[in-house]
């Protein structure tokens, strides 16, 4: 992508936050003119922490770690959110994009395999324009966009050039029980829609000769009490409509936080049982991915 392009796209990302559309809530709040989108954010970009960070996936987190930055804020409302300090209760501090492209720089020459943008939707606008100015300065690693999976097929598109690496949930099968948990009754056919649209621009996982990620999609998929995310269908939807050959992300560690304790169905966390059952309907729909074995003996406990 020339440089032109670039700055052509991140204008229009500034441009579709005047009357923010850029995720599926289309909100319409007047961000830069101070009005509060349903996500928390207004007109400064608000970052809740920045660090390499070792715990993700292996082909992400590799042997020098992932150069993660948490931004504040989230266009969904999950009752059991671990993280809703920063999503719901918007913690952080507020950075200049030119901060936001020192701090990708610094995190770069620490040594990260890669920068990761956790919950950065809202926010891409301020995020494009520093790793325009911080590839001027050197900067050269991949860029991942780790988010929830609601995402808009338009931003997608517009994200294309501008991200290496997708790393999106795949949540739910059933609106209603994404209506109940995060809030979205629309969340089952967005997120395949988006599924869809990042496969067909980013493609497969590539790995460099390290086993480190440089492109593609990987998906994760956290694993819910008594099963209640419906992974069976989200599994079949990827076999089918996607590709066998993207890795899916099973993730164990779910506990109860925010305000599961009011649900008894999610008020506990997953059983060993459970987690190895997802594994095998995972292998039995013909998928492969990364798997917290490690963990299993935990859960047991």
């Amino acid at each position: 992508m020339t440089e032109k392009d670039f700055l052509y796209k991140i204008k229009y990302l500034y441009k579709i936050a005047e009357n923010c559309s850029l995720c599926p809530r289309y909100c319409n709040a007047k961000r830069f003119q101070a009005e509060k989108g349903l996500c928390g954010a207004k007109d400064k970009l608000r970052i809740a922490s920045f660090n390499i960070h070792r715990g993700e996936e292996p082909c992400i987190s590799g042997e020098n770690g992932s150069g993660t930055i948490f931004f504040s804020g989230c266009s969904l409302k999950c009752k059991f959110c671990q993280n809703y300090p920063i999503s719901r209760f918007y913690n952080g501090k507020d950075y200049t994009v030119s901060e936001l492209s020192d701090i990708m720089l610094e995190l770069q020459k620490r040594g990260a395999h890669n920068i990761n943008l956790v919950t950065s939707t809202h926010f891409m606008p301020f995020i494009a324009d520093a790793l325009c100015i911080a590839k001027d300065k050197g900067f050269m690693i991949p860029v991942i966009y780790n988010s929830s999976g609601y995402e808009t097929e338009e931003l997608i598109e517009i994200l294309d050039g501008i991200i290496d690496i997708y790393l999106p949930d795949i949540k739910y099968s059933n609106n209603r029980i994404a209506l109940k948990y995060s809030g979205v009754d629309n969340y089952v056919e967005v997120n395949r829609k988006a599924l869809k649209k990042i496969y067909k621009q980013a493609g497969e996982l590539q790995t460099d000769f390290n086993g480190i990620a440089i492109k593609g999609m990987l998906i994760r998929h956290l694993i819910l009490p008594e099963g209640i995310s419906g992974y069976q269908e989200s599994f079949k939807f990827i076999a089918e409509e996607l590709s066998e050959n993207i890795p899916v992300s099973l993730m164990s560690q779910y506990f109860p936080a925010y305000k599961a304790f009011n649900d008894n169905a999610v008020s506990r966390k997953i059983t060993a049982e459970e987690y190895i059952e997802a594994i095998d309907c995972l292998s039995n729909a013909g998928l492969y991915g990364y798997y917290q074995t490690d963990l299993i003996n935990d859960l047991a406990m």
